[in-house]
């Protein structure tokens, strides 16, 4: 992830957009990215491989963005709450079932 993380930072310097990422921006990017993601699937299972790779990128690019910006090892935080998730749902209570875990 390094090399991804220094590529995108220097992208953004490169152009002066540091000074437009505050979290609050970066935030409603994230969401505006999604948005396009989830339009990928609008009118059913169908969909452009390639745009939705596009998309998942944009919303990964600001994501990036997010953790660098806030100080936080993106490692960490996701490895941090998969160990969360894991007590909430636990193998023998959820295999193979979609219910929310104060559900099961």
């Amino acid at each position: 992830m390094k090399k991804v993380i220094d590529a995108i930072k220097q992208f953004n310097k490169e152009r002066d957009w540091d000074k437009f990422h505050t979290p609050e921006n970066i935030a409603k990017s994230i969401v505006i990215e999604a948005g396009e993601l989830l339009e990928c699937f609008q009118w059913g299972s169908e969909y452009d491989y390639k745009q939705v790779c596009d998309e998942l990128a944009d919303v990964m690019n600001y994501c990036i963005v997010m953790a660098d910006k806030l100080g936080v090892d993106m490692e960490t935080i996701v490895l941090n709450k998969l160990e969360e998730t894991r007590a909430k749902y636990p193998v023998d209570k959820c295999k193979g079932v979609s219910t929310k875990y104060d559900k099961l």
